[in-house]
């Protein structure tokens, strides 16, 4: 597993935007998809090229393409749905999936109730999108699922990320490749990420 920690100074100042108490849900939803396509051009730094001749206006050249494994997109509903656009504006040929999952009040657990991926997700890199890395696990049940439908290749893209939950994720997923906007102190008694931004489904959505 790799960890990737985003720098980027427009990051680090849409992100103050977000933790922001006072920031709308048409904002958030805004500044989320931003963010979102910053981090997506990190994420797809190591896509394979390949050699294509073409021919410009003025002459023939060769430029490059991408080759090898294609994209597909998972976000974990419903926060993660805040995300799709945003990598969708840098790769809108990906295909894109839903896995839909709760936590159980007793077990604390999580539990699927809606998966529908793309039929080859074999070959492709599958990109999970989920703004909220906390106790790590809903994230690990999700790669859990697209393990079981064949992914070989999975990367996760989160906006805050706890350090419990990335150790958690390391753990039990070594081959998945983390990418974050920020890290953040610690998770709270009752699994929030502090000092966080609230529950991301609620700011997106104007459900608080």
């Amino acid at each position: 597993m790799s960890l990737t920690v985003l720098d980027h100074p427009l990051i680090k100042h849409k992100m103050t935007i977000l933790r922001r108490k006072e920031t709308s849900s048409m904002e958030f939803r805004q500044i989320v998809t931003e963010i979102s396509t910053l981090m997506g051009y990190e994420v797809t730094r190591d896509l394979e090229l390949k050699d294509i001749e073409i021919e410009t206006p003025l002459e023939k050249m060769v430029g490059k393409e991408i080759s090898g494994k294609k994209i597909g997109i998972v976000p974990i509903l419903r926060a993660g749905i805040g995300m799709v656009d945003g990598l969708l504006t840098i790769v809108p040929s990906a295909r894109v999936g839903h896995i839909g999952m709760y936590r159980d009040p007793e077990t604390l657990k999580p539990v699927t109730y809606y998966c529908k991926l793309p039929k080859d997700v074999s070959s492709r890199t599958m990109i999970l999108l989920d703004p909220m890395l906390a106790t790590g696990g809903t994230l690990n049940a999700a790669i859990d699922v697209l393990k079981e439908e064949g992914a070989t290749s999975i990367k996760t893209v989160n906006l805050l990320a706890a350090p419990e939950g990335i150790k958690a994720v390391e753990e039990r997923h070594p081959d998945v490749d983390i990418y974050v906007a920020e890290v953040d102190r610690a998770l709270n008694d009752h699994g929030y990420i502090l000092p966080g931004l609230g529950d991301a489904g609620d700011r997106l959505f104007g459900t608080k």
